[in-house]
């Protein structure tokens, strides 16, 4: 289609703002953007829709309509809602790259501008996948009962034989044509982090145990793709990702048009979703906002009472509550930066329930965020055993700070499986690792469960406690718990430095030394030697070693550092020494 035909339907409300010689131009697609480089998402022939979020001064202009040009888009259409009129500078930068300008009423959904270009585009070319995008807006746009992308998946399956996915980008399946084993998933979403991070266009080919994919980015829509987040790095962290299970390479040009023009109907309905998260985000926002200032417990619980049957429905239940705290910190030229937008989108991933059933499974999570952190507040279903007393307790709350201290509980108190550090990561660690890649870390704390309003001041600074020795910890995704705050594990991140290192190459440099020189494993005999608490037996089966090889070893140990390991003192000295090294 021509954008002339786009100029002549009124029901899209563009208005032509320059550009009027190029009106013959093709329209191939269309994508819907507010980063300052979309390049990534970008294949040529494409109207691109903004809301100018991306613009902070009339400098901005001229660099991003350079770059659509050079990516051969088709024209840009700017919406009115969030600036009012279309900034001169922006007319000026189209004109001077040629680009044909519009203006979108602020009455008009962009939603509604992709719908129609996709219609369009597909209704003019004759291939195989027209009829399966036409039927798949139908259903789309008939509301709840169309299935959502399940349904276009499975239009992909039975008209092409193509078996396809849509992931999140921690690997969750969001929907699918079949099933997919969920290493493979974290594989392909960790191939298309980490393709998004170079900035390569889409489809991204992956080979995951001999089988290849096709890797489509389903970026966001509406007039603000990702708002809060700042730039590519955080972006890419936030997008679906279409895996088809095919090599695209040999595909014809149409046939690759058509699946983006997939992506930007699935994008229509990840839309649809995020709109649904909205009152949870601002339930936990105001919740977090009125524990931060300190309000009145009566207070907190009246908010709490309001976001329970929201975060939580079903039969009346107090239940328990966890906070989790999650930072993604980004290291650059001008020192680390956080992003709380990024937070909020990855913990809303990592936080489902792989067991939850439904439309969408992340129905009980509700995630605010700051400029640098991202809170959730995590409802956990209590027992018909605790019920009753959690109604009991509902008519108490705000009686003042006195049993604060009584406000933990656990799964054996009542109420449900509590959230663990280490599990939420299990899956995802791989994949976010390639979408940090060398410049980004996610660390997260988990509070233990608390049961009214009076525990969550307490549980929020347990979980950013927790969050900080997770940082404290190597590696690009870090967690830690409440459980982790009781014990060694909680002082040894904060040992300075060069305290850690004097302590440890005190102890342990004559045992590293020896070991070079005479391949005693001298280390991994101590590190045995304290696991088994010093039984002599229980450590030289384990080893496969002599009893009296293990007396030998460890007079060695003795001899080269000074050391008894028969005194509790000297034992909790080198079991210190190697945690910290």
């Amino acid at each position: 289609m021509r954008l002339r035909a786009l100029l002549e339907t009124d029901a899209l409300g563009l208005r032509l703002l320059g550009g009027a010689g190029e009106l013959d131009r093709t329209v191939r697609g269309v994508m819907t953007t507010d980063l300052r480089d979309p390049s990534r998402y970008l294949t040529g022939g494409e109207l691109v829709l903004s809301g100018l979020a991306w613009r902070r001064d009339a400098a901005d202009s001229e660099p991003f309509v350079r770059i659509l040009a050079a990516a051969g888009v088709a024209g840009l259409a700017a919406g009115e809602a969030e600036l009012g009129a279309v900034p001169e500078d922006l007319v000026e930068a189209c004109r001077l790259h040629r680009m044909p300008l519009f203006a979108v009423n602020e009455t008009v959904a962009f939603a509604t501008i992709t719908e129609h270009i996709v219609r369009q585009v597909s209704g003019e070319r004759a291939g195989d996948l027209a009829a399966v995008v036409d039927r798949h807006r139908r259903l789309m746009t008939s509301g709840p009962a169309g299935g959502g992308p399940e349904v276009v998946l499975d239009l992909l399956t039975s008209d092409l034989s193509l078996s396809a996915w849509v992931l999140s980008p921690t690997g969750r399946r969001v929907a699918g044509s079949g099933p997919l084993a969920g290493p493979v998933a974290a594989a392909l979403a960790g191939h298309h982090l980490a393709a998004g991070r170079t900035g390569r266009r889409g489809p991204h080919r992956a080979v995951v145990d001999g089988t290849a994919y096709a890797l489509f980015p389903v970026p966001h829509t509406g007039r603000t793709p990702a708002p809060g987040l700042r730039d590519a790095r955080e972006s890419v962290l936030s997008d679906w990702l279409l895996a088809v299970e095919a090599d695209a390479g040999d595909w014809p040009a149409e046939r690759l048009d058509l699946l983006q023009g997939v992506t930007q109907l699935i994008a229509v309905e990840r839309e649809r979703r995020d709109a649904a998260r909205t009152v949870r985000r601002r339930l936990a926002q105001e919740v977090l906002e009125l524990v931060q200032a300190g309000a009145a417990s009566t207070e907190i619980a009246a908010r709490l009472r309001v976001a329970a049957p929201v975060l939580l429905p079903g039969p009346a239940a107090a239940p328990h509550w966890q906070i989790v705290v999650a930072r993604v910190e980004w290291s650059g030229a001008h020192g680390p930066a956080a992003g709380g937008a990024a937070a909020q989108a990855l913990l809303e991933e990592i936080l489902v329930d792989p067991a939850a059933t439904g439309p969408d499974s992340a129905d009980r999570i509700a995630v605010a965020y700051t400029d640098e952190e991202a809170v959730a507040l995590v409802p956990l279903p209590a027992s018909a055993g605790a019920r009753k007393a959690g109604e009991e307790r509902a008519g108490e709350e705000g009686a003042g700070e006195e049993g604060a201290g009584e406000e933990r509980t656990d799964a054996a108190a009542g109420g449900g499986p509590e959230l663990l550090a280490d599990s939420l990561l299990a899956a995802v660690r791989e994949p976010l690792s390639a979408g940090l890649a060398d410049d980004g870390r996610l660390t997260i704390g988990v509070s233990a469960a608390v049961h009214s309003a009076d525990g969550l001041r307490g549980a929020l600074e347990e979980a950013r406690h927790a969050r900080r020795v997770a940082a404290a910890r190597p590696g690009r995704v870090c967690a830690a718990g409440h459980h982790e705050l009781a014990s060694h594990v909680l002082l040894l991140p904060f040992v300075p430095d060069d305290v850690r290192r004097a302590f440890t190459a005190r102890l342990l440099d004559p045992l590293r030394a020896y070991d070079r020189r005479h391949r005693a494993e001298l280390i991994p005999t101590l590190e045995a030697f304290l696991d088994c608490d010093g039984s002599w037996t229980r450590c030289a089966a384990r080893l496969h070693l002599h009893v009296n090889t293990l007396r030998y070893r460890v007079g060695r140990i003795e001899q080269l550092t000074g050391r008894d390991l028969s005194r509790l003192e000297d034992k909790l000295d080198f079991f210190l020494a190697l945690r910290m090294s």
